[in-house]
């Protein structure tokens, strides 16, 4: 058998293996698009033999299912994180999402490519990976609902808030103003976006103007 220590060498490679792959898949189909994406491509892309990327995964549309999977599987570690250290610090549940929105503007403006990428798939119903992209999408929202709900039980909110539809409004005004920032108002700083949506979060979920 292997060694514990090279079990781990070798998961190590392996996963940054796989990391290359997601970085080279993410750019090309958020460039020419999924259907136009090779496997071939990606393999170029990422530097490896193409039989690399079946040997990691059982096909293209595989890949794009795990490469969502793990963004917003980060997106959603970058959140939980936030909120925890809001808490840690003592903070007030509208401090928790105020920093919950800085660190979604954090991950957008590390991966534009990607947040492209899955705004686009939200769109779309026809794909093999809808299932999987609704699970992973309400992993990422559901944090933002724990904070809502922990924010009512405590009166910092009113018991009135739709917890549900609010904690979707809020990741979806990140999401939207972050690409709207990338797309049109690139000369703005990260600093100047997050202020902005932290005063419409400010006066209109805790009721201050």
């Amino acid at each position: 058998m292997e060694s514990s220590s090279a079990r781990s060498g070798g998961s190590t490679r392996r996963e940054a293996t796989r990391q290359k792959l997601y970085e080279a898949a993410v750019t090309l189909i958020a460039e020419q698009g999924f259907s136009a994406t090779t496997v071939d491509e990606i393999a170029e892309r990422a530097g490896v033999a193409k039989g690399t990327v079946y040997y990691n995964f059982a096909s293209k549309s595989v890949l794009f299912e795990e490469l969502l999977r793990h963004g917003v599987g980060l997106l959603t570690a970058s959140l939980k994180e936030a909120a925890e250290q809001t808490a840690r610090a003592g903070g007030s549940k509208v401090d928790a999402l105020d920093a919950m929105v800085r660190a979604g503007l954090v991950f957008i403006d590390r991966y534009p490519a990607f947040t492209q990428l899955y705004v686009a798939e939200l769109w779309r119903t026809n794909r093999a990976w809808q299932s999987t992209l609704m699970v992973v999408r309400q992993e990422a929202v559901a944090v933002v609902e724990g904070v809502l709900r922990e924010g009512v039980a405590a009166g910092e909110f009113s018991d009135e808030i739709d917890v549900q539809l609010t904690a979707a409004a809020l990741v979806g005004m990140v999401l939207v103003a972050a690409l709207d920032w990338k797309s049109f108002q690139p000369e703005r700083s990260l600093d100047d976006v997050h202020a902005a949506l932290s005063r419409l979060l400010q006066g209109r979920v805790s009721g201050r103007v």
